[in-house]
C-alpha cells in the first residue's frame, strides 16, 4: 500500500529534467529545444506524468501511447496526415490517442502537463 508520500505534486515536487532537440529526421522547421520534467513513472513503466516544454519549431509525430495534455502556456498546431488541424492554447485540455500520426508545430513557446499511458508490450512483440 502507498501512503500520502506517494502523491506527486506536478507543480511543486522535484523531478528529473532532461533537455533535447528534435531529431533531424523528424524536424520540418526550426530547431526547438524541448524540456521534459518526469514527475512520475509507474513501477510497470506504462504510465508517466510530468511537464513538457518547447520553443518554436515544427516536426513529425507518431504516438505509440495515449496522452492526456493540458496546455499551460503558448500556442501549438497539431495536424493529422491529411492536413486537418487543431490550434491549441493555454487552458485547452485534450487527448492524443495511440496510433496518431501527423505533425506538431509550436507557434509560441509552450508548456503542458501530460499524462501518458503506453500499451503493454508482450515479450513476443519485442
Amino acid at each position: 500500500m502507498t501512503d500520502i508520500t506517494g502523491i506527486v505534486d506536478l507543480m511543486r515536487d522535484p523531478a528529473d529534467l532532461t533537455q533535447s532537440r528534435v531529431p533531424r529526421g523528424l524536424l520540418l522547421a526550426g530547431n526547438p529545444m524541448q524540456t521534459l520534467t518526469h514527475h512520475y513513472i509507474s513501477p510497470c513503466g506504462q504510465f508517466s506524468s510530468g511537464i513538457w516544454e518547447s520553443t518554436p519549431g515544427h516536426w513529425t509525430i507518431e504516438y505509440d501511447e495515449s496522452e492526456y495534455c493540458e496546455m499551460l502556456s503558448g500556442v501549438v498546431i497539431v495536424r493529422d496526415m491529411e492536413g486537418r488541424e487543431k490550434v491549441l492554447r493555454a487552458g485547452d485540455r485534450f487527448v492524443i490517442p495511440s496510433g496518431f500520426r501527423g505533425t506538431w508545430e509550436v507557434v509560441e513557446a509552450c508548456r503542458k502537463i501530460y499524462a501518458s499511458h503506453a500499451p503493454l508490450v508482450e515479450p513476443s512483440q519485442v
